[in-house]
């Protein structure tokens, strides 16, 4: 081909693939049992618009969806809607965006030492409870989450959209075969070029990775575009952010920076729940790390999902039914004994990371939000990424806020907020339809009735009936 129709077919290809992206996508049969809004054009009128922005509501909204995006959205006296839609009257119901959540996993503890793959029945139930978009929080399924992340974005299964992320790395310690050891530095290198290569989007970083693995895989994933999170311990929140990491995970309850006698590299005997339970949330030392991290740019990563099946006195975290009966069974047992236990250290942690969090968020901090369905179990897809929203606001976070956190700034994080992650003319037709008003009642939250995605509309009750007692086997 020459010069000149090489150039002439790359500006066409330009032309042609723009629009694409914005349009209404594929839906398989297989999807299409799922659907219970696939017009080309939806009214949705008389609503309340709950932006994922922070800003007030705006109440007796109408929305119109068409193209897979947000094609009118303003007062119902002002926008009419057009000739051939489908109407639906949402009269005294609340819309905000689809929730973008950033610590998801789609395995499960099945057993001791061993997690289950459940890409099928947890995507279900992620989009059920609004979760549009997505990042696993470390991968033990290897090229199953990325081949499920390209074939929801085929439109043959149902799901969020997904930011895959690679397997896990990790040094040695972690007594798990499903996870890869890391030798040194250069083999951190390789498995960022080798998973990035086979199509996964993000990194994770766990508990036993060195400074110098640590600083090697972020280095090689920012060459590419791509981004490192950490559930860390042998690395200090101090030194990672030196190191450029992008996104820390689970609050503050995974750092060490305070305990005292850590050793460069290893992640000490009792990690770094003693000594931040011992924190002032309010106190100089945690605003110094504060202040470090906000200063080079790294999110923070809130999972107070798994952390308040630790923690007696809460309550029985949602979804149970939808597990495996001996999984059910197995969930209760430990959720009683957690219960009983007078001497749990996590009552006071529990409390200080969430004061800790807000004032992150408060000094400017990108907050975002995920669940984390591992520790030992009891955290369900959908069910507990609503129980995250409302533990922000039992934490101190007002409902807007806590709304925001799990949309926009998730949106943020991923670098697609532009299209995701707020209600606004022109943005990606995302969006969750919530009987009630959660701004002023955020366990309203859990009243989601109808989850759109790229514009069509998913019926949750499907979704959920099609993995209830099942969730543990596939």
């Amino acid at each position: 081909m020459t010069s000149w129709r090489k150039g002439l077919a790359s500006v066409l290809l330009g032309i042609f693939a723009g629009p694409v992206a914005a349009q209404r996508p594929a839906v398989s049969l297989n999807v299409r049992q799922y659907v219970s809004v696939d017009t080309a054009i939806v009214a949705l009128t008389h609503v309340r618009v709950i932006d994922g922005t922070g800003a007030p509501p705006l109440e007796n909204q109408t929305l119109i969806i068409q193209g897979g995006n947000i094609a009118e959205l303003g007062n119902a006296a002002a926008v009419t809607v057009p000739a051939g839609a489908q109407v639906i009257d949402l009269s005294g119901k609340s819309v905000i965006p689809g929730l973008v959540m950033l610590h998801e996993h789609l395995f499960y503890p099945t057993g001791p030492g061993v997690y289950g793959n459940l890409t099928e029945s947890f995507s279900r139930l992620y989009l059920a409870g609004g979760v549009t978009s997505m990042r696993t929080g470390g991968n033990m399924n290897g090229y199953g989450e990325i081949g499920l992340a390209r074939s929801i974005d085929r439109g043959e299964k149902p799901g969020p959209w997904i930011d895959a992320t690679a397997p896990y790395l990790e040094g040695p310690g972690l007594p798990l075969g499903q996870v890869h050891e890391l030798k040194d530095a250069d083999d951190a290198r390789r498995m960022v070029k080798f998973w990035a290569d086979a199509g996964a989007t993000s990194f994770k970083a766990y508990m036993h990775i060195t400074r110098a693995e640590l600083g090697a895989a972020v280095e090689e994933a920012h060459k590419r575009g791509l981004k490192v999170t950490g559930h860390l311990c042998s690395v200090t929140y101090h030194e990672a952010a030196a190191l450029g990491i992008d996104d820390l995970e689970h609050g503050f309850l995974a750092s060490t920076d305070f305990v005292t006698d850590k050793k460069p590299d290893l992640c000490p005997p009792q990690t770094g729940t003693q000594a931040l339970g011992a924190l002032d949330p309010a106190g100089p030392e945690i605003g110094g790390l504060i202040d470090d991290l906000v200063k080079h740019r790294v999110a923070m990563t809130s999972t107070l999902t798994v952390f308040e099946t630790f923690t007696p006195g809460q309550p029985m975290p949602p979804g149970q039914d939808m597990l495996e009966p001996s999984l059910k069974q197995q969930f209760e047992e430990r959720y009683a004994a957690t219960q009983k236990n007078t001497r749990s250290v996590y009552p006071k942690l529990f409390a200080n990371d969430r004061a800790m969090e807000l004032r992150f968020f408060r000094a400017g901090g990108l907050l975002v939000a995920g669940t984390d369905p591992t520790g030992g179990g009891g955290v369900i897809a959908g069910f507990s990424d609503q129980r995250q929203v409302e533990l922000l606001v039992e934490g101190g976070f007002t409902p807007l806020e806590a709304i925001k956190v799990c949309t926009l700034n998730g949106a943020t994080y991923l670098g697609k907020a532009a299209r995701i992650g707020s209600l606004l003319k022109g943005k990606q037709a995302d969006l969750v339809v919530i009987g009630g008003d959660p701004s002023v009642t955020i366990s309203d939250i859990r009243n989601v009735e109808l989850v759109f995605k790229q514009g069509v509309g998913y019926d949750p009750a499907k979704l959920i009936a099609s993995v209830k007692g099942k969730v543990g086997l596939w």
